[in-house]
């Protein structure tokens, strides 16, 4: 160990007295000077140019693939800048024959284009992750053959070994693997993506029965290439035995929640009690299942927010499931009239009133019925139907108040208001002794 040491200080010691030697030239300080020069003045053309074309790529109407190239053109229009500018100061250096060593400005130029045509093409790939590890892996190969290092990093890395289980995996081999590990991870998430997608358009499946097997698909792929990758790193999988108890242990005290989520969102889909699209009451949320995911459910309300409520919450919880069976919903209105309105006038008003709002559903009439007779009104209570609570229900019953309105006032039907008469009495007069 002490050898290896002594021989990577020397190597090291080596390399740098060359790295100080060869850049203390004045070519090199002079290609180094004139590619910051070109860089500075790239960033400042881009930073006026970007906005511009910005604003005429964003009107044009293309498939997100297409468009998601594009538009990392041009976030990286300073790199397109300074390999013109590269390209141009190199010709011209050439011409006049000065420096007669130009690869560093040769060096940078062909970084620069690997970079930007790399890292372009890459967005071609939706996840973020996967394209980000995919475009500097890439660039670091191609760098690192245009500087005419790459057998020696090889041969560098190939000579270092880690020991892993029970055998010992050389760098190179590890990061071969993990690049192996990533590539597997990716193409099981687009397969899984793809599976799920097609999975939700058959109809013969309920919307849960759906979901359900799309997120066991995707489980199983991940795992299956994770497994696989780390076969072929070269790790011995009985490791993860011993550390199977310390992730049981985890499990059971920090993350009894997360799998307690998880299981419940498990049996949630399992047994259809609610499904995207139901309109649903938790508690004071009300509102329209968006989305259910291993963990939460998005439910989104009449306003405009987006709630994730936890899994466990629908299975210990009571929740109020307005189209589980049956989209159908009754709708109460109380009202009162006056003593001096005939009550079988009144029912027949406002049953044919509540026929005129639209949302009310037509074949299921309304029904009108007396309920009290209360300090200044007769007390009526009218019921309807509606097929789609998610548009919520306080408006639907101010447009049948409103049409009780119209069509009482009409008939001369009086809606009373409380009457209090106050009498003041004046003080006894007191007489003097």
């Amino acid at each position: 160990m002490d050898e290896k040491l002594q021989e990577l200080t020397a190597i090291l010691a080596d390399t740098g007295m060359a790295i100080l030697k060869y850049f203390s030239q004045p070519a090199v300080i002079f290609q180094f000077l004139i590619v910051a020069i070109l860089l500075t003045i790239a960033f400042l053309l881009s930073w006026w140019v970007e906005p511009r074309i910005r604003t005429r790529t964003e009107q044009l109407s293309l498939i997100a693939g297409v468009k998601r190239v594009l538009n990392a053109m041009v976030d990286r229009t300073e790199w397109a800048f300074f390999v013109i500018l590269c390209a141009i100061v190199l010709f011209v250096s050439r011409r006049i024959g000065w420096p007669a060593d130009d690869k560093i400005l040769s060096n940078a130029l062909l970084l620069a284009l690997a970079w930007l045509v790399i890292n372009v093409g890459s967005h071609t790939i939706n996840q973020k992750g996967i394209r980000s590890l995919l475009s500097f892996s890439i660039w670091t190969y191609v760098a690192l053959s245009l500087l005419d290092i790459l057998d020696d990093v090889v041969e560098f890395l190939d000579g270092y070994q880690l020991p892993i289980g029970q055998k010992a995996v050389s760098v190179l081999d590890l990061i071969g693997g993990l690049l192996v590990l990533g590539l597997m991870l990716w193409i099981a998430v687009s397969v899984g993506n793809f599976l799920d997608q097609r999975i939700r358009q058959v109809q013969e499946l309920t919307p849960s029965l759906r979901v359900l097997i799309g997120k066991i698909l995707k489980i199983v792929l991940v795992v299956v290439a994770a497994l696989t990758g780390l076969s072929l790193v070269g790790i011995d999988l009985t490791v993860f035995t011993v550390l199977s108890g310390a992730i049981g242990v985890g499990i059971g005290f920090g993350l009894q929640k997360v799998v307690s989520n998880f299981i419940s969102g498990i049996i949630i889909l399992a047994d259809r009690s609610i499904k995207p699209g139901d309109t649903i009451s938790l508690g004071e949320t009300f509102g329209w299942i968006r989305e259910l995911r291993a963990r939460f459910v998005s439910v989104v309300t009449r306003d405009g927010r987006e709630y994730l409520i936890p899994n466990e919450d629908f299975i210990t919880q009571q929740v109020i499931n307005w189209s589980f069976s049956d989209d159908l919903v009754r709708v109460d209105v109380r009202f009162g009239v006056s003593y001096d309105s005939d009550p079988h006038i009144v029912s027949k008003l406002a049953m044919d009133a509540t026929r005129t709002v639209d949302r009310v559903v037509k074949s299921r009439d309304p029904v009108c019925w007396i309920t009290g007779f209360g300090e200044s009104s007769i007390d009526f209570v009218l019921r309807f139907w509606i097929s789609d609570p998610q548009n919520g229900l306080t408006n639907i019953r101010g447009q049948v108040l409103l049409a009780l309105w119209d069509i009482f006032k009409a008939n001369g039907i009086v809606i009373p208001y409380p009457h209090r008469t106050v009498i003041l009495k004046s003080p006894l007069a007191t007489t003097g002794d």
